[in-house]
């Protein structure tokens, strides 16, 4: 038993960018299941449940806070996206080399803040 190699844990491995990116998109996936489901069942309700129940979806969410909630669920879904991607290039075999993957684990989180200001500037301003 003692001969056995311990396996790696957390304490071994060096925090790098690769990690972070690879925990926000388990972590926006769970939260655009959770949260989104939750806004996308509430506004389909209120649509069934005739204008007043609408007009009070609409009101809380052009609030200040229901902007919060949205513009978190868009960055979840664009964050969500670009690590997406990121992962299916790793999985076709490219992208290992470290110089590459800690650019593209580094632009993950930017890309996806970048589309998700574009996203809302389009929205708003259209």
């Amino acid at each position: 038993m003692a001969e056995r190699p311990l396996s790696p844990h957390l304490s071994i491995w060096k925090w790098g960018p690769h990690m972070l990116v690879s925990i926000l998109h388990r972590v926006t996936g769970d939260g655009m299941a959770i949260v989104g489901l939750g806004v996308l069942l509430w506004w389909l309700g209120s649509l069934a449940s005739g204008p007043e129940a609408y007009a009070t979806f609409t009101g809380i969410a052009t609030a200040w806070y229901g902007y919060v909630v949205l513009v978190g669920l868009s960055w979840a879904f664009f964050n969500h996206m670009t690590s997406g991607l990121r992962h299916f290039v790793l999985d076709i075999g490219a992208g290992y080399e470290l110089d590459t993957n800690k650019a593209w684990s580094v632009a993950c989180p930017i890309i996806g803040i970048a589309l998700t200001a574009a996203f809302w500037a389009a929205l708003l301003l259209l």
